[in-house]
């Protein structure tokens, strides 16, 4: 039988010489490329190299860019928003900003940072990078180049969830970054004026500031919860309405004595929803088609406002509500104006409103504005009750549990017509709260024995009344 011989195995140092040989070999041919070979062309054969010697993957890249030629691309601002929500303990460069007029701090990704993040079992990781071009600048006379910077989101994944990526997690970004937005938006109180008004370009838009919420609301906590439902059905309820041929928006009427929280709970709503609100002065409004000029610059997401609708020189369809009242101008404006942009044909002209008209007296409003469709949801706005008193003994007194005042203090709610913003004032005159309580057992005995002497007084006179018209009959009998 044969034997079978094997190759002797090369030593290291023939291996090291090789090694050194080799590369000695490629140095030599390094430089010899770098001084023939001019730099353009040395960089054409590298891209030419990289082209068809490219390593076969299965990863897939999609880049979102700041910019979509000169305009902004919602698509880069969706995935920065949603990309502060997967921020982590483990992530190491943050980006901090802060604008005046933000509540919030904002936290984003800075250059070069990673992100990984998974959807319905596949991960995707993110990177933010920025690139500097240099341009010329045309109206720049030295000719000189700027530098402008490019900014892009880097998102990859393996190709071959590209349907699930570019179907289901791209739409589920934009959803959730709305959400972020919605929750960090500042919400703001406007003025509308007419276009015809002297004051027309003087400055329209504030933040709201209020700090009335759901919460510190002195009202009812049945009607609270009730309001709120409402408020949430309404938002969610987009393809509902469009199922059932409506335009997409909500009428509410507050109706009550002043002091009772109407205002309070329009600034509630605004904050609850983080809806902008549209104060509307109708005395401001010429004519109808200044009131479609006014109410078109409107946005969506917001709340028009309409406060003391009764108190407004408003001509009803058959002519002024008030036949004697005067006005600057002939009343070219109708209450036929104001219904058809409610729920006619321009009502359709924007998304997700709120409409909410508020009154100290209901019963001098126009049936055609109180009607199902126009004012959906009529909210009184009572006197205070105990309910509402705990609620502000808390948010003034720090009081969350039971006092013994107040059983007192119910006794007396129940036989007065007081306002929330009466006794709120009665609760701000001192910090000692057994000094705040028993100066307001005070108040409301005093005001329950001028209601009632007025509530004589008011008898005496219609007794006199009588007394009178029945001197009369008997005279006229006679």
């Amino acid at each position: 039988m044969a034997t079978r011989t094997f190759p002797e195995m090369p030593t290291a140092s023939s291996l090291l010489s090789v090694y050194a040989s080799l590369s000695a070999s490629i140095m030599i041919f390094r430089t010899m490329f770098e001084q023939i070979v001019p730099a353009q062309l040395r960089r054409y054969a590298v891209d030419i190299a990289k082209h068809y010697w490219k390593p076969n993957t299965s990863e897939l890249i999609l880049l979102f860019e700041e910019k979509d030629g000169y305009n902004p691309n919602e698509m880069f601002n969706a995935a920065q928003l949603f990309l502060s929500t997967r921020i982590t303990r483990d992530s190491k460069r943050l980006k901090i900003t802060k604008s005046m007029k933000e509540k919030h701090i904002n936290i984003k990704l800075a250059e070069s940072e990673v992100i990984v993040d998974s959807f319905e079992g596949v991960k995707v990781t993110w990177t933010y990078l920025s690139q500097q071009q240099k341009k010329m600048n045309g109206d720049n006379d030295d000719g000189h180049p700027f530098v402008s910077e490019k900014k892009y989101m880097e998102l990859k994944f393996d190709k071959n969830y590209k349907d699930i990526i570019i179907t289901s997690y791209l739409p589920f970004i934009i959803k959730k970054a709305q959400e972020v937005k919605i929750q960090k938006k500042v919400v703001q109180l406007h003025n509308l004026r007419s276009p015809h008004s002297a004051h027309f370009n003087y400055k329209q838009s504030v933040n709201l500031d209020h700090p009335s919420t759901f919460e510190t609301l002195a009202m009812d906590q049945k009607m609270k919860k009730e309001i709120m439902d409402d408020l949430d059905l309404f938002v969610r309820r987009k393809e509902f309405y469009k199922k059932v041929g409506k335009a997409w928006k909500r009428g509410y009427l507050l109706y009550g004595p002043p002091g009772t929280g109407k205002s309070s709970l329009v600034a509630a709503m605004a904050n609850y929803l983080k809806f902008d609100i549209y104060d509307l002065q109708l005395m401001n409004v010429k004519d109808d088609s200044s009131l479609k000029d006014i109410l078109l610059d409107t946005s969506n997401r917001s709340i028009l406002l309409i406060e003391d609708i009764d108190c407004s020189i408003l001509p009803d369809r058959k002519g002024p509500t008030l036949p004697n009242a005067p006005r600057l101008n002939d009343p070219k404006f109708s209450l036929s104006g104001l219904l058809n942009f409610i729920d006619g044909l321009w009502s359709c002209c924007g998304d997700e409103r709120i409409i909410i008209f508020t009154t100290n007296h209901k019963d001098r409003l126009d049936p055609a504005l109180l009607r199902p469709g126009r004012m959906d949801m009529h909210i009184h706005m009572s006197y205070l009750t105990m309910d509402g008193f705990r609620t502000l003994a808390a948010n003034y007194l720090n009081i969350h549990d039971h006092h013994w005042r107040f059983r007192e203090i119910k006794e007396l709610i129940k036989s007065n017509k007081v306002t929330p913003a009466e006794v709120a004032e009665e609760l701000m005159k001192s910090d000692n709260v057994e000094v705040v309580l028993e100066g307001l057992v005070k108040f409301l005995k005093r005001k329950r024995m001028g209601d009632d002497e007025n509530h004589q007084i008011e008898n005496g006179i219609h007794d006199e009344e009588a007394e009178i018209r029945e001197a009369k009959k008997t005279k006229i009998i006679s």
